[in-house]
């Protein structure tokens, strides 16, 4: 078995031992040094050469973000954020995501479940996903281009639906600031992240985009011209009411499914209700969320495209939908826009 070394950032002497713990809990990981400051870890990743680090914001001398900048600059290597819940804390982990980082944990989970448990668990299952993924080259890249679009009389799409997960974020900063301000289809987001952060991701899209960039609301109708993030902790679903289609945005406690919002009951509503007028594109992400939603796609006529390997920072949910049979066509990340214009 392959083992991973990794690098453990963080000023907290208790969050570096109950990191450390949990990573040597798991055969696949050993822990190749600690770090008390960026200072540090800039310089540990340069000499220790780790397969990946955890990378804490808030430290003395130089901050998490200020050393994930450098990291990424002279030492690429993927980074995962320890990250918390605060309001501030979802902006800095946003910020993070676009320098390059590939992921974050909350710091509450981790300190919670620092005996073992299922966050322990899933904190290793997901940094092993990351490692053993082809790293992507990170740099700050938001399209400034405007791209002239010729809309034919029938348009064929009524609904264009994007879901992601791990590298999510940076992936959607390549496509979603391409689409003009005219453009005429409204435009679903179910990127899977913790309760209070999807709020922050539609904030910054906002000021990235052309098009106006919001959160779903329980009873809103879908409108062209518009980019809408489904909420973290809620199940987004459409339906059709007086000739308008809306979301419902509901908790949903009695369903069990691991990630809110799901992938799968989104396009599970959406495709009997714009059947082959739907295009679902499956970015990056771990696991195989979007498979059965793909399925309903197809079910009902509509169109599948899925991120290529290469372009991908985790390779599990577009492949998931690929070797299912659902996809239509593969595409890496860079010609996903264009693809999405030339089907409309």
């Amino acid at each position: 078995m392959k083992q991973y070394g990794v690098l453990v950032v963080d000023d907290s002497a208790f969050m570096r031992r109950a990191i450390s713990l949990m990573l040597e809990e798991d055969p696949r990981f050993f822990v190749v040094g600690i770090a008390r400051n960026g200072v540090e870890a800039v310089e540990k990743v340069q000499r220790l050469k780790p397969d990946l680090v955890t990378m804490d914001v808030e430290m003395p001398e130089m901050n998490g973000l200020q050393a994930l900048e450098q990291i990424m600059k002279n030492d690429p290597v993927p980074v995962v954020m320890i990250s918390s819940r605060t309001g501030e804390g979802a902006q800095e982990t946003l910020q993070a995501l676009a320098l390059g980082a590939v992921d974050f944990f909350l710091k509450e989970n981790l300190i919670r479940n620092q005996n073992g448990g299922n966050q322990s668990k899933e904190l290793t299952q997901r940094l092993a996903g990351i490692v053993a993924a082809k790293l992507q080259t990170i740099v700050e890249t938001v399209p400034t281009h405007s791209h002239k679009v010729r809309y034919v009389n029938q348009q064929q799409t009524e609904l264009i639906f994007i879901g992601c997960s791990t590298g999510g974020p940076k992936a959607l900063q390549t496509i979603l600031p391409c689409f003009p301000k005219d453009f005429p289809i409204p435009i679903v987001v179910a990127q899977h992240m913790p309760p209070g952060f999807t709020k922050h991701l539609a904030e910054r899209f906002n000021s990235l985009c052309q098009l106006e960039v919001k959160e779903a609301n329980n009873g809103q109708e879908a409108k062209a011209g518009t980019i809408y993030i489904c909420p973290s902790g809620y199940q987004t679903r459409f339906e059709r009411l007086e000739g308008k289609i809306i979301f419902k945005v509901e908790n949903h406690n009695d369903v069990q499914e691991l990630y809110k919002p799901s992938i799968d009951i989104t396009l599970s509503s959406a495709a009997p209700i714009f059947t082959d007028r739907l295009l679902s594109v499956i970015l990056t992400g771990m696991g195989s969320d979007g498979t059965k939603g793909c399925s309903f796609v197809k079910k009902y006529h509509g169109k599948v495209f899925v991120e290529a390997e290469d372009s991908c920072i985790v390779y599990g949910m577009p492949r998931a939908v690929l070797e299912a049979g659902f996809a239509d066509e593969q595409y890496e990340l860079s010609q996903i826009y264009q693809e999405i214009i030339s089907t409309i």
